[in-house]
C-alpha cells in the first residue's frame, strides 16, 4: 500500500483514508444542500439558497482543488438527482466542479495550501462568475429563454455570499488543527 506524508507532523495517509475523507465530504455537501436550504420566491424557477456552497468552500480550502472539485461536483449533483432538480444535475456537476477547482487553485497556489485568508477570499470571489454563468447557461437551455435566468442571479449571489461568510472563519479555525494543516 502506497503511503504519503502531507507534512512532517502528520500520520501516513493511505488511499483508503483519502477515499473515506472524500466520501464523507461528499455526504456533508449533499446533506448541507438538502437539509439547510431556503427556496426563494424571486426567481422564475424557485431558486434555492443552501449551505452546500459553504461546505464546498470549506472542503476545497481544507483539502485543495482536486478533492474540492470531486466533492462539489458529486455532492451537489446528488442533491439534484434526489430532489426536484434532476434536470440540473449535469450542469451542477460541471459548474460546481469548476467553481471548487477555481477556489482551490487560487487558495493553494504558490504553496499557500489554503492558509492565506486574503487568497481564500480571492479564490471564492473569482469562482462566483463561473457559478453564475454556469447556472445562467443551464436555465437558458432548460427554459429556452435568455432573459428569465437573470432572476436567479440575486439568489446565487446571496448563496455564495453566505458560503463565503461561513467558510472563511470555519476554515481559519480548522487550519489550526493538525489534521487539517497541509
Amino acid at each position: 500500500m502506497q503511503k504519503t506524508l502531507s507534512n512532517t507532523n502528520a500520520r501516513p495517509r493511505s488511499h483508503t483514508y483519502d477515499l473515506i475523507i472524500t466520501a464523507m465530504c461528499i455526504a456533508l455537501v449533499f446533506v448541507a444542500t438538502l437539509f439547510l436550504n431556503i427556496r426563494l420566491p424571486i426567481s422564475i424557477n424557485g431558486g434555492l439558497v443552501h449551505l452546500g456552497t459553504a461546505m464546498l468552500f470549506i472542503v476545497t480550502l481544507l483539502f485543495g482543488p482536486k478533492k474540492g472539485m470531486i466533492v462539489g461536483a458529486i455532492g451537489m449533483s446528488l442533491f439534484d438527482l434526489f430532489s426536484n432538480w434532476t434536470l440540473w444535475a449535469p450542469f451542477t456537476f460541471v459548474t460546481r466542479g469548476l467553481q471548487a477547482y477555481i477556489v482551490g487553485s487560487i487558495a493553494f497556489y504558490g504553496g499557500r495550501k489554503g492558509r492565506s485568508i486574503p487568497f481564500n477570499i480571492v479564490g471564492i470571489l473569482a469562482s462566483i462568475p463561473v457559478m453564475l454563468a454556469g447556472y445562467y447557461l443551464c436555465e437558458g437551455i432548460l427554459f429556452g429563454n435568455w432573459v428569465a435566468p437573470a432572476t436567479s442571479i440575486p439568489g446565487n449571489l446571496l448563496q455564495n455570499s453566505i458560503g463565503l461568510l461561513v467558510a472563511i472563519p470555519v476554515v481559519a479555525i480548522l487550519k489550526k488543527i493538525p489534521m487539517f494543516r497541509p
